[in-house]
């Protein structure tokens, strides 16, 4: 029975610290039971993707000096960056499509 009580104490902790991420990277669904980040919903699964392979995509778009890049429940990068002189606001799809982002 100590057994059995530590195994659920160790699952309790991951979904607790990790919000079950392993499990939605593994099944592509939410972890029964997690509980969503900051504004997402339930049923959202965040991806991997990290801001420095963002800004590597939208750079080789041809946009340079991306910065202020965050990412959002569907997995969209946002952030601004310079084209063609001039600042402006852009957006990664998790499909890896760029493309400006209105005001």
């Amino acid at each position: 029975m100590r057994l059995k009580s530590g195994l659920l104490a160790a699952a309790v902790a991951n979904l607790l610290l990790f919000g079950g991420s392993a499990w939605a990277q593994q099944t592509g669904q939410p972890q029964p039971g997690a509980v969503p980040g900051p504004g997402c919903h339930f049923g959202e699964v965040i991806d991997g993707s990290t801001a420095d392979e963002a800004q590597r995509k939208i750079e080789a778009a041809g946009f340079s000096d991306v910065h202020a890049l965050k990412k959002s429940c569907d997995n969209f990068w946002h952030g601004k960056a310079i084209l063609t002189g001039r600042e402006v606001n852009v957006v990664l799809s998790p499909t890896g499509q760029v493309m400006l982002e209105s005001d």
